[in-house]
């Protein structure tokens, strides 16, 4: 392919959702946190310089954000140089009618082990901190902050709307 017709496929979802109906942002925002909370498993993808890694990893989702507890691993190479991050969840493909997945921008925070973050989210997740501490080396908690979740949910259509929505946290 060209870099022109690298362009073209990458402007693909931009200028078929320009003339799409767009859902009402609340109603989009309560259809997205229900998926996630739906969901507990994403597809984490960190990278810096040539190299890139996609990490099937366990999440919870509170206080807006991601919350990913590792005990390490190759994504921590791009994560020591960039902390800008992709992460998806999807269902398994059954047919366009019934699509259900979401791709998510961010940037990931690492957590201080034995902060009040730290600590109030292994209280979140039931682990008891004197499990955390007994660990032959720590566990890592990664938060990832959205700042971009692309919808795409067969549901939009029923609802009157393009079934890829796009939703920014950070917009009121």
């Amino acid at each position: 392919m060209t870099k022109e017709e690298y362009a073209a496929a990458a402007r693909y979802w931009d200028e078929k959702d320009a003339g799409s109906v767009r859902l009402e942002r609340d109603k989009l925002q309560t259809m997205a946190g229900e998926y996630i909370r739906a969901n507990n498993t994403c597809a984490l993808a960190t990278g810096a310089g040539s190299y890139v890694r996609c990490t099937p990893i366990e999440y919870s989702y509170h206080d807006g954000c991601f919350w990913l507890f590792s005990e390490g691993g190759k994504k921590f190479i791009g994560l020591a140089d960039n902390p800008n991050v992709s992460l998806a969840i999807f269902d398994k493909y059954e047919g366009f009618g019934k699509l259900h997945g979401m791709q998510v921008q961010g940037t990931a925070e690492m957590i201080e082990p034995f902060s009040p973050a730290y600590n109030a989210h292994a209280a979140y997740k039931n682990i008891p901190l004197d499990a955390l501490r007994g660990l032959r080396s720590p566990m890592h908690l990664i938060c990832v902050h959205p700042t971009r979740i692309d919808c795409l949910f067969s549901d939009f259509k029923e609802l009157g709307c393009g079934t890829r929505q796009t939703l920014l946290p950070d917009a009121e």
